[in-house]
């Protein structure tokens, strides 16, 4: 397993729109359609990933429990499904029905939505407020496959908490989300300059 952190958007960042396929439901949503009136998170996940599939139980919890206070929930998978078959479409939605998600599972084919939120791991977590602005982006808390952290989702409800109480999210709470690393078809743009700056 490759342990990639968050890239941590900025914080005020408004949300960048989407219009991708919904594995779950066969139509095609944008970020306007899946928006709660209180909040709304999107999460970068895939099917086969490790570190998605160690907190998906936690997932599944935590958008029943906020879904009923106005918070909408998305799913994004991103990776590329040609070396990575396991996460194609099909599979998508068997993975949402089998699991129960009760949020939107997308399909970002050309990996142009990731990019858009500089997403760099699975899973990946951003909350946006009613006015479509981030106010908290990477963990859902400190479990992973390989530790014994509580697996309860303690960091991402504790930022959807504060959203509702119309507090800011400290930051010393933002802290990265580890998984594995996006599967791209090839490095984002973003990752080509750094790595040409640091060769210079």
């Amino acid at each position: 397993m490759a342990a990639t952190p968050s890239n941590m958007l900025p914080l005020k960042t408004k949300a960048p729109d989407f219009n991708l396929l919904d594995t779950v439901s066969g139509k095609t949503l944008s970020f306007k359609d899946i928006k709660g009136p209180k909040g709304t998170v999107v999460m970068f996940i895939c099917n086969h990933c490790p570190y998605v599939l160690h907190v998906n139980d936690q997932i599944v919890d935590i958008a029943k429990t906020y879904q009923d206070k106005g918070i909408g929930f998305v799913a994004i998978s991103s990776n590329d499904v040609e070396n990575y078959p396991q996460d194609a479409p099909e599979l998508m939605t068997e993975q949402a029905k089998k699991i129960g998600y009760t949020f939107p599972y997308l399909y970002d084919e050309t990996q142009a939505v990731a990019k858009a939120y500089q997403a760099a791991c699975t899973p990946d977590f951003y909350v946006f407020d009613q006015a479509d602005e981030l106010v908290y982006r990477g963990r859902m808390d400190a479990s992973t496959p390989k530790n014994n952290e509580p697996n309860n989702g303690k960091d991402l409800r504790k930022a959807l908490d504060l959203l509702q109480q119309g507090k800011i999210i400290p930051d010393e709470e933002q802290k990265t989300s580890i998984g594995c690393n996006i599967k791209w078809k090839e490095p984002p743009q973003k990752n080509l300059q750094k790595v040409h700056i640091n060769l210079k």
